[in-house]
Formats: C-alpha cells, sequence, structure tokens
C-alpha cells in the first residue's frame, strides 16, 4: 500500500459522497412528487403516459398487487426481448447484417438484461445490430434499473408508513424514475463520455489500412468457404496478408451511461470498459466508476430522509464506505505485490521508470493498477459487472475480493435499489440478533421485528447461496458443466464459482477462461439469474407490506440506536459473519489454495 493508493481510494470517496447526498435529496423529491421538475415542468408528459398506458397515478397498491405489476412487467420485457434478439436478422438499423441469436443464448441474454445482471458470453460488436443493442438491450437497461429503485422506494414507504395497506403504485414508481432521474443522468454523462471520445454514431463498420502489413498463413477455402486439402487429406494452406482492420462502430457513449447508471454492466463491445471506443480516457474511467456507485449511495440519503431520521441513512451509508475502502485497499495491495515466483526467477517486478510494477497482466495501461482496482471493486461491489481489466488475469487474493463483494449478496452499495434493499434486510437480521443478545423485541427504524419479516429476510439472504453453491456443485460434477473448463485446478473451479456467483446475484461480470455460451451454461445461468432476481425481490415486497400495516413505535431508553458507530460495526460484523462465512468452504477450494499454491512456489 502506497501514498498513491490512499490518495486516489480517498479522493474517489470524497467526490462520491460530496455528489450523492444533493442527489439523494433530489432523488426525494421525485418520488414524493415535492419535486419542482415532476410538479412543473415533467408533469404534462407524465400525466400523458399514465393515459396512453390506462394508469391511474392516484391509484395505490397493496404489496402482492405491486410484486405481480413487478413479476408481470418484467416477463413481458423478456418475451419481448427474446424476440428481438431471435428475429434481428430480419430488422432494420442492422448494418452488419448480424444474424439472430440460437434459442438458449438469446434465452439468456434476455434472462440476464431483464434481471439487471447484464451477463455477456458473446461479442457484442460480433452479434448484435444497433436496433437489437438500443430497442432491446438499452431499453432494459433502464427499466431494469427503475425497478429496482421502485422496489426500495416501496420498503422505504413501509418504514414510513404505519396502519397503511398501501406501498405506492409501481408504475407511477417506474415512471419517474425513469423520466426524471435515470433519463437526465444519462444524457449529461453520455455528452461527458462523447467529450472524451466514445464513439456515438450509426455507421457501418469502417476498414482502415494498418501501419504495418502483416502476412501469415491460413488454410485455403473454396468459394462455398470449405478447407481445401491435399491428396493427403491435410488443408492446404496459403499466405495472407493482411493490410486493414475493420473498427466497430455504433451509438455507444449513451449504452455506456445508462449501462453504468443503471449498474447494468455488460458492454458495447466485447472488451468492455476497456475498449478504448467505450472508455477513452482516465477522466471517463474515473466518471464511470462513478457512475456505478453514485445511485446506490445517494438511495441511502433518499432512505433517511424519507423517514425522517437522516442519521438511519448516513448510518447504512457509512457501512458501505467503509467496507469498500477496505475492498479498494485490499485490491490494489494484492495487485501491486504480484506475484512472489518473480523473485525466485531472479525477474525484477518493482516499479520503475521503465515499467509499471506488479501484477499488471490483463490490465490498461491507460489506467494502471489503482484505477484498475478501484474500478473492480466498484463494479463487483455496486452490482454492474461492467470491466475495465480481465478479472481472470488478477492474483488468487486479487481475484477473491471481487469474488466475495458478489457473494455478500451485492450490498457494498450494490445495484441501484437491490443494494440498498439487500442490506436493509442484512439490518433487520442484525436488529434481530442483537435484540435476542438483550432479551427485548427488536425494532427498526421505529418498527417492530417479528417472525414474518425474519423468515422473509431468511430468504432474501439464504436463496442466493443456495443457487451459487448447489449451481457450481452441478457445473463440476457434470459433463456438460467441466467441458466448458480450460483451466484444470483451483483456479478453473474459481471461475465456475464466480460464474454461479455473478449470476445469482445479478452481477454479470466474469473471471473469463470458461467457455459458458452453451445450452448447459446458458440454461443454468439464466435460471440463477431468473431466481436471484426475483425471489428475493418479493421477500422485499413482502416485508414492506408488512412494515407499512404497523404502527410507528415510540423510542425508549431500551431501544437500540440504529443511527451511531456501534450499529455500524454490528451491521458490517452481520454482514461478515452471515455472508462471508457462508462461502468460506467454498473459497478455500478456489483462490484460498490457489494463493496458498503461488506463495509455496507449487
Amino acid at each position: 500500500m502506497n501514498a498513491n493508493t490512499l490518495m486516489q481510494t480517498a479522493l474517489f470517496i470524497v467526490v462520491l459522497i460530496a455528489l450523492a447526498i444533493p442527489l439523494g435529496r433530489y432523488i426525494a423529491s421525485v418520488l414524493d412528487g415535492s419535486s419542482v421538475v415532476v410538479r412543473r415542468i415533467g408533469r404534462p408528459l407524465e400525466n400523458l403516459l399514465y393515459r396512453l398506458a390506462g394508469v391511474d397515478p392516484e391509484a395505490e397498491m397493496s404489496w402482492k398487487h405491486y410484486a405481480l405489476a413487478v413479476m408481470l412487467f418484467n416477463v413481458l420485457g423478456a418475451l419481448v426481448l427474446y424476440a428481438i434478439l431471435r428475429l434481428q436478422g430480419m430488422l432494420p438499423a442492422n448494418p452488419q447484417g448480424m444474424a439472430g441469436m440460437t434459442p438458449d443464448a438469446a434465452f439468456n441474454t434476455a434472462i440476464s438484461f431483464v434481471t439487471n445482471t447484464n451477463w455477456q458470453d458473446y461479442g457484442g460488436e460480433s452479434t448484435l445490430g444497433y436496433l437489437a443493442q438500443m430497442l432491446g438491450l438499452t431499453v432494459q437497461n433502464f427499466v431494469s434499473a427503475a425497478t429496482g429503485i421502485a422496489v426500495v422506494i416501496a420498503l422505504i414507504r413501509g418504514f414510513k408508513r404505519h396502519t397503511a395497506q398501501t406501498i405506492g403504485n409501481f408504475w407511477v414508481d417506474l415512471t419517474r424514475t425513469t423520466l426524471y432521474i435515470l433519463a437526465p443522468l444519462a444524457v449529461i454523462f453520455a455528452l461527458v463520455f462523447v467529450s472524451q471520445g466514445a464513439i456515438q454514431n450509426f455507421k457501418a463498420y469502417e476498414d482502415v489500412s494498418t501501419l504495418q502489413v502483416t502476412t501469415y498463413q491460413a488454410p485455403k477455402t473454396d468459394a462455398q468457404g470449405n478447407a481445401v486439402k491435399d491428396a493427403k487429406g491435410n488443408p492446404v494452406m496459403q499466405d495472407v496478408k493482411a493490410d486493414k482492420q475493420t473498427l466497430p462502430m455504433g451509438p455507444v457513449a449513451s449504452q455506456e451511461a445508462i449501462k453504468m447508471l443503471g449498474t447494468n454492466g455488460g458492454g458495447f463491445f466485447n472488451a468492455n470498459s476497456a475498449h478504448p471506443f467505450e472508455n477513452p480516457t482516465p477522466f471517463s474511467n474515473f466518471m464511470q466508476t462513478l457512475a456505478m456507485l453514485i445511485i446506490p449511495a445517494a438511495l441511502c440519503v433518499v432512505f433517511g430522509r424519507t423517514v425522517g431520521d437522516k442519521r438511519q441513512g448516513y448510518a447504512v451509508l457509512a457501512a458501505m464506505t467503509i467496507a469498500f475502502a477496505v475492498a479498494c485497499w485490499g485490491e490494489i495491495a494484492s495487485e501491486q505485490a504480484g506475484n512472489p515466483l518473480y523473485a525466485s526467477l531472479k525477474v525484477d517486478a518493482s516499479a520503475s521508470a521503465l515499467q509499471a510494477g506488479g501484477n499488471m497482466e490483463g490490465k490498461e495501461t491507460r489506467f494502471g493498477i489503482a484505477q484498475s482496482g478501484i474500478f473492480t471493486v466498484a463494479t463487483t461491489a455496486a452490482s454492474c459487472g461492467a470491466v475495465a481489466n480481465t478479472h481472470d488475469s488478477l492474483t488468487p487474493l486479487g481475484g477473491l475480493v471481487p469474488m466475495l463483494l458478489i457473494q455478500l449478496g451485492e450490498v457494498i452499495f450494490g445495484g441501484v435499489g437491490s443494494g440498498l434493499y439487500g442490506i436493509l434486510a442484512f439490518a433487520l437480521l442484525a436488529v434481530f440478533v442483537a435484540g435476542l443478545m438483550i432479551g427485548r423485541t427488536p425494532e427498526y427504524v421505529g418498527k417492530k421485528i417479528e417472525s414474518f419479516e425474519m423468515k422473509m429476510v431468511s430468504i432474501v439472504i439464504l436463496l442466493t447461496p443456495l443457487l451459487v453453491l448447489a449451481g457450481t456443485s452441478i457445473a463440476v460434477l457434470t459433463a456438460s458443466g467441466t467441458a466448458g473448463i480450460a483451466n484444470p485446478g483451483a483456479h478453473g473451479f474459481s471461475e465456475v464459482l464466480y460464474a454461479f456467483s455473478s449470476a445469482a446475484n445479478n452481477n454479470g461480470s466474469a473471471f473469463g477462461g470458461l467457455s459458458v455460451n452453451t445450452p448447459f451454461y446458458n440454461v443454468m445461468l439464466a435460471i440463477a439469474m431468473w431466481f436471484g432476481r426475483f425471489g428475493s425481490l418479493i421477500p422485499i415486497l413482502a416485508i414492506a407490506g408488512s412494515l407499512a400495516a404497523k404502527k410507528r413505535l415510540a423510542v425508549t431508553a431500551g431501544t437500540l440506536p440504529t443511527h451511531g458507530p456501534l450499529f455500524v460495526v454490528l451491521l458490517l460484523g452481520t454482514l461478515v459473519l452471515v455472508g462471508a462465512l457462508t462461502y468460506i468452504p467454498a473459497l478455500a477450494l478456489g483462490p484460498i489454495v490457489e494463493h496458498i499454491t503461488m506463495v509455496t512456489g507449487h
């Protein structure tokens, strides 16, 4: 750990918190309808959308009605996206003539983007046309993010209201989140990315002459594309001259903005945010990292303001920030340390004027280890999944950090909406445990926490470990699963564990090195993504409905304070003990044993 690392991490956190506080105030005013933007500027358009959709904005929903609306909307979204992906070969705005996806790949991708996971097992520039990218993927980037925010707002209303039978109107929450929060922010960030060099066009791909002509041998083919063979059946080789390169084009900056702001992840190009057309400069890299966390951080402020005690929101934000800072320093320190085996080989891997030092494999020289480390932690803490470096090339402990952040449940900032409602589930568990320790009925933000809430919390916390560990077990015990593993041993197991952790927790990033574009992995990971998203979202709405029906309790001398340092420590301790320890046996078979193998020189 050096001063540069500390300064870059501290600067990022300071900027994040400084922007999240005013944004949180704005979001709170938008969602309760008190904002000037809602009342005077956007009201005509908002009312027009309600009339077109046949929605009564004044009619509120019970939690069951709210959950039904969420499910119907997302099932319809998955069906529409599946159709677009399958039929894209017949659709316009496809200058490269991309064919439709196979059924299993389209199924996986549709589930992936509807669940805010954006897991991709294909190269975007070689698979999808512009219409499929915009009308299919980008639309889901907006509405899947808006769905997560709507659900957490419903939960916050559950804490705020008393003796109420409703938790809001999903269609109103969805519309206002998209119209007043996501869309304006996406325009701002897209313009910033364009100013830095990210492309935004509808051109066909362009061929440019290379500075150097390369000649290599390749199998000769006939007019039908079949390999030409000699009399002995061996392929006939021919000299091929490479004097040009095809550069992909497209509306990249606009998709990049919402991909980050909505913690969607994915990428217009296969190289994701390591591609210079998506992420051209160190400043654009900083802004992309900021975009991933700014709404999740702001929602903590929304929580405190809405429940009438700002300290409650700041306590949750403090717990997230502490965990994020520790993860950043651990990640960067692991990568700066590099591989100790280099020393035994007389290789100097220390930083100097001629080299960056540490483990630079798989990293962009534009960003270096510090910025790559912060990005890696942000994308796996925020349930985003965008990558600016290859996670498969991280050191064992460097790979353990993002994997563990995902496995905690994506609650260290987490996805937009899902991160806050995930950590609030852990907060309910923390006060329940504390209540058992002191012999009092647990309370949180003025609401008594009883058996029904704890049953729902148990589902939220335990469902994703079940999906991850069961899915990983099936993959490593079946021929279809092991067929995709190219790296035998501990690292190959880590790749499978990371894939199911990423899918079930709706992150979308991958270690790489694992061949997942197969029917087995497309179906298995899609199942993990769907139940990981909606299997936890519905219990959260059930908690919201239960809390809204309860009375607000007055604070007494026996009430556990949930806004101070003691509660922050209790919340972090609960995260570690319940969230992390669940995966320790699996982690021991993957990154931990790989690290031991590395340091012992085997």
